[in-house]
């Protein structure tokens, strides 16, 4: 599709003139949900790797908030530590985009990353545990329960009773052990599952469930973050994992939200000295202005890391490793950049990791375009200048 002016095609470039099957440089430096690559920031990795280790391997609750400017790597180091963590079956994980209006918001976008199939797993799960303990079956996990159930040979009447009263003991809070059993039911799971989410369903809607309480409001977020915790650890788990990004998005908050925010993920903290880690992204301006207005929120934060920019080492390392997942010639390094060229850009970018990538990406594709086999500085200049 072309007239005077434009020119659109879906034909790709090809890069085999400088041994790349594809431009391994996003477009749009935006993280992937799971990062195949992290380099540089070391003071930082010792730092959260610390943080993560001490949660799993004492049971008890850590706290961390890492800071940087834009494009600096907050997102990309969260969603690369989710993804290190993500896979154990000994934890529960969830990433929050950004903090939205308060702790409401926090707690919702934290059950949607846990997904529906997931909280229904844990469900099975705690009846397995409740059956084990109470009849001659011994279902080890949901797929075991749900095949139980569905052959007959357990009695939800029967079990179901018992299995709300013992949640409650561990809970302390009845109309979310009534919430968690009934994801199991096809006639109300998707009930269930907006109450626990904090969507909020109608009057009727929760009777079916003889659920009393609106789960609508910071304070009853963190009854049921808290409750679902103490589950988890009831079933085995070593805890859970909450990844809270552009936290600095409270700063557009009224000074009262704001304040409701802080306090509310402070009372969670202090509800949950076991089984909690939660790590924040922010930027180091927000935070400061938490660290001298909320004491008693910044308090309870273990420590902060910031990342710092990328140095001409690291951009070379960063360069490397994405070039390396498409290489097609045997090449290594920074091939085909000649190094003064990742000096420039590194220059360019002032240590920026979103903007070094862009820009890399944009000198790749302009290599294609004017048939080079090697990307020299003095090209690099002239794309930069362009």
């Amino acid at each position: 599709m072309s007239n005077a002016n434009f020119t659109i095609t879906d034909e790709q470039r090809d890069y085999s003139s400088l041994g790349l099957e594809e431009n391994p440089f996003p477009y749009s430096p935006v993280p992937d949900d799971n990062p195949e690559l992290y380099c540089g920031q070391d003071q930082a990795t010792k730092t959260i790797s610390d943080t993560v280790s001490t949660m799993l391997s004492t049971g008890k609750s850590k706290h961390l908030v890492v800071t940087a400017k834009y494009g600096n790597g907050k997102s990309h180091t969260l969603k690369y530590t989710r993804s290190l963590v993500r896979d154990r079956g000994d934890v529960i994980v969830g990433y929050v985009a950004q903090p939205g209006e308060g702790f409401r918001d926090i707690y919702h976008e934290f059950l949607y990353d846990l997904g529906f199939d997931r909280v229904q797993e844990i469900a099975y799960e705690y009846l397995a545990q409740v059956t084990r303990e109470t009849t001659d079956h011994n279902p080890m996990g949901a797929d075991a329960m749900e095949g139980l159930i569905d052959d007959g040979e357990i009695l939800l009447s029967e079990l179901v009773p018992t299995a709300i009263q013992q949640l409650n003991d561990v809970t302390k809070f009845a109309d979310f052990a009534r919430a968690i059993i009934h994801m199991i039911y096809e006639d109300t799971n998707l009930y269930a599952w907006q109450w626990l989410t904090a969507e909020g369903i109608r009057y009727e809607q929760r009777k079916e469930m003889e659920i009393h309480s609106a789960l609508d409001d910071d304070t009853t977020s963190v009854r049921a973050f808290t409750a679902l915790k103490n589950l988890l650890l009831e079933l085995g788990y070593t805890g859970v994992f909450v990844f809270v990004d552009e936290f600095e998005s409270i700063a557009r908050l009224s000074s009262k939200d704001e304040q409701a925010t802080l306090n509310s993920i402070r009372h969670l903290m202090d509800q949950n000295s076991h089984g909690l880690c939660m790590l924040f992204g922010c930027a180091p301006e927000v935070w400061q202005d938490v660290m001298s207005e909320y004491h008693a929120f910044s308090e309870r934060i273990g420590q902060e890391v910031a990342l710092r920019p990328l140095t001409d080492e690291h951009i070379q390392e960063l360069v490397s490793s994405y070039l390396d997942l498409v290489r097609t010639n045997g090449t290594e390094g920074i091939e085909p950049f000649e190094e003064e060229c990742l000096g420039l850009i590194h220059q360019r970018s002032q240590g920026n990791i979103r903007q070094a990538l862009s820009l890399c990406s944009r000198v790749l594709d302009a290599a294609v375009d004017n048939e080079k086999e090697q990307v020299e500085s003095e090209f690099v200049q002239d794309v930069l200048a362009g």
